[in-house]
């Protein structure tokens, strides 16, 4: 792995700005593909565009896919039709080449499309663009190695061979029917070691027990549930009438993986876009902003609130308000983060939420009456007096309890509208928390007020 560091990036620079494309060559044709992709990501625009415009044409396809979204977008928009059709998408797999196309605007994608010499390449990457987003169909590649069940073995090895030049690994022959429906899967050793000879038929060989494929329609995060369950590194793809349209293979799954605990890392801090650190300023501010207002709303609220609580009359209190909020706030996003991994894992079902807050309840109760009794003792150990330390100490009981049944009921009611749950781990129900928590801890305080 290369190591991109300031003295690396330096040199680049210093023979971009001498001419020195002789050794610039020579550097890059010894990096990996991935390695030059994040030298580009480092480097200045303008220096991406020269760079690229030195690799090697084998090596532009490669390094292309490995870039950030924004990056190849700059340099696919830098490049005409031709360009892309010839040195970009003829050495790329389907799903690669799909990934490309989706960032061009239609009638760029149409033009590049007809410029490509091969007429199934061109077909596939149609098929593959008409599916929605964050599709299985979206998601798989259609080159794939497939045997037909009435074959013989012998047939099916001259096949094979044939489709797999266009293969880099080979996980999986699948077998269909004469209408190209998935009736079963082989592996090659089980073909190779098990036929009797060279006349036996693919259908006495194929395993069709524990076979598991997805629709093409469904949605990517079915798909990373599949292969982690089933151990798979290679997953068929059907269409409505159960035939085989393509393949999905473990570093696409890993990809949406990673994609998706990034988004709901960002959810859970409170930025509504899918930004980096190299975004500009107004990027990163229109991200960060819509959550800020939020918790700066919560705060007018929660200032509203210790307003409306005559607290000269017991100023005490206000000592323990920090204590008050950071507890409810802790709490409810310890519950939410809990049940956003229950549903993302599917070890939670969403039809039983009344299992799950009762379970929750007993937790809260338990850390409650704990934490009640050491801010007890606590606080009437430093001197604070009775009254405000049983207020202290009943009002930490309710409010645990609360903010453990609210952050364990808000993402199961999100996931339940299909709006995603981790929403409810970031600024959402730590300002929520802070609200009624103030408004617990105060009602308890005027409760209590009024027994002493």
């Amino acid at each position: 792995m290369l190591n991109i560091d300031k003295a690396l990036l330096k040199a680049i620079r210093d023979q971009i700005e001498s001419g020195a494309d002789r050794e610039l060559l020579v550097l890059l044709s010894e990096l990996h593909a991935a390695d030059l992709a994040e030298v580009l990501d480092h480097v200045k625009r303008e220096e991406a565009h020269y760079l690229f415009r030195l690799i090697p044409k084998e090596l532009k396809s490669d390094v292309l896919i490995e870039l950030e979204e924004d990056v190849r977008l700059e340099l696919l928009t830098s490049m005409t039709s031709a360009e892309i059709a010839g040195d970009v998408l003829e050495g790329l797999d389907s799903d690669d080449a799909a990934d490309v196309m989706a960032d061009l605007p239609e009638a760029k994608v149409e033009e590049v499309i007809e410029l490509l010499e091969s007429d199934e390449q061109a077909s596939d990457i149609r098929d593959l663009l008409s599916y929605p987003e964050g599709t299985a169909g979206a998601l798989m590649a259609k080159e794939l190695v497939q045997v037909q069940s009435t074959w013989t073995v012998a047939r099916a090895i001259r096949e094979i061979r044939r489709q797999a030049d266009e293969l880099e690994h080979v996980y999986t022959i699948y077998v269909t029917d004469g209408e190209n429906r998935l009736t079963g899967r082989l592996s090659l050793k089980h073909l190779l070691l098990s036929a009797a000879t060279t006349r036996t038929l693919v259908s006495e060989l194929q395993q069709d027990k524990e076979l598991i494929s997805i629709g093409a329609n469904e949605p990517a995060e079915r798909v990373t549930k599949l292969m982690e369950r089933y151990d798979l590194v290679a997953l068929p793809v059907l269409d409505d009438e159960g035939r085989l349209v393509g393949r999905i293979t473990i570093d696409d799954a890993v990809d949406v993986i990673i994609e998706d605990a990034e988004r709901d890392y960002q959810l859970a801090s409170g930025i509504s876009e899918d930004v980096e650190s190299r975004d500009d300023v107004w990027t990163l501010t229109r991200a960060r902003l819509p959550w800020l207002l939020i918790g700066l709303a919560g705060g007018i609220g929660g200032a509203y609130v210790i307003g409306a609580f005559e607290i000269e009359k017991n100023p005490g209190m206000a000592l323990f308000i920090p204590l008050i909020a950071a507890m409810g706030g802790n709490v409810g996003v310890q519950s939410a983060a809990i049940v956003v991994q229950g549903l993302a894992s599917s070890s939670i079902d969403t039809g039983d939420i009344f299992s799950r807050l009762s379970k929750e309840l007993g937790v809260g109760l338990i850390n409650g009456l704990i934490c009640a009794v050491l801010i007890l003792g606590a606080s009437a150990a430093l001197g604070f007096g009775t009254s405000l330390s049983i207020t202290v100490s009943l009002a930490l009981l309710c409010v645990i309890i609360f903010a453990a049944l609210f952050g364990t009921f808000v993402p199961l009611m999100l996931d339940r509208y299909k709006i995603d749950p981790a929403l409810a781990t970031g600024p959402f129900i730590t300002t929520a928390n802070d609200i009624i928590g103030l408004m617990i801890y105060f009602a308890v305080g005027s409760a209590i007020a009024d027994l002493f």
